[in-house]
């Protein structure tokens, strides 16, 4: 099982040096992959009261495709997005930064894709929130043509490619997709096309049940759903690290490939914080 760090988007803020302070600990320490979540735009709640969601205006966000490339160029980590909002982007340019990612971090990039909630970013990224279950379904196969094919010809619902393709491809041809779900007819769809699952559910509260709707995605299709992937994630707060140590061996016995080490919430007053909190856990599990 694959241990690395959820990188905290919303707690250091946009000082380049953190960045590159964080990422340099996570790799020393030995962590092998750095996951971030996405959003492009916050919401001014004092609008919009009714957002449904957790972020505002004024939390902060890398992007995680251009942090991963920077990261990339003083780490040995791998990367993960967990998840990023695909069916807000347009298709073809997300494979191409995806791809160049890739290229930059020697291979080690899964892109984890899901819908998201916020309308408010949908509405001025100028895609549409109504079809953005339908809009993945279709982009993620898109994805992994432009990814393996030297000339791309796609006439969907929602793509139009005539005969291009991009150039240079990435080294994982295709880039590993991942899906981030909780909801039955989600889940059924990481068994479908996904190559691994992001969990909104824990070993012992809910994830054999979701594992099992996955596996009858899968099977649907023809799949073999030991073949998709699935990371946990352990939760810093509190600093319990027999706490931390168990809940790590649960997920392990359940068959998790990757866990990640969140230390959002828990109380960390800057970047000194997080790194400590990051080395206590790597001196309990790595």
């Amino acid at each position: 099982m694959d241990i690395g760090v959820v990188f905290p988007q919303t707690e250091l803020g946009g000082d380049r040096a953190v960045l590159r302070e964080y990422g340099q600990a996570a790799s020393d320490l030995g962590y092998t992959h750095l996951a971030a979540y996405d959003h492009v735009l916050g919401a001014d709640t004092a609008v919009h009261a009714d957002l449904g969601g957790p972020y505002g205006i004024t939390d902060t966000f890398h992007e995680p495709l251009v942090m991963f490339a920077y990261l990339s160029g003083f780490t040995n980590l791998g990367f993960a997005t967990s998840i990023l909002i695909g069916p807000q982007r347009q298709t073809a340019l997300l494979a191409k930064q995806a791809a160049e990612v890739d290229i930059v971090c020697d291979g080690r990039l899964r892109l984890g894709l899901g819908i998201g909630w916020n309308k408010v970013e949908y509405e001025a990224l100028g895609m549409s929130f109504g079809d953005r279950a339908a809009i993945l379904e279709e982009q993620v196969g898109v994805l992994r043509q432009l990814w393996t094919q030297e000339s791309v010809t796609v006439d969907g619902r929602f793509h139009r490619i005539t005969a291009a393709g991009l150039a240079p491809p990435p080294v994982q041809r295709p880039i590993p997709i991942w899906i981030g779900a909780w909801a039955p007819g989600a889940l059924r769809r990481v068994g479908r096309i996904a190559d691994g699952w992001f969990p909104q559910v824990r070993p012992g509260g809910g994830l054999s049940e979701a594992l099992e709707t996955i596996a009858e995605g899968a099977r649907e299709v023809g799949r073999d759903p030991s073949a998709i992937g699935f990371e946990g994630r352990v939760e810093y707060a509190g600093g319990d690290l027999d706490r931390i140590a168990l809940h790590a061996g649960r997920w392990r016995e359940a068959g998790a490939s990757h866990l990640s080490v969140n230390t959002m919430a828990a109380g960390c007053a800057g970047v000194d914080d997080h790194i400590a909190a990051l080395v206590a856990v790597a001196e309990a599990l790595l």
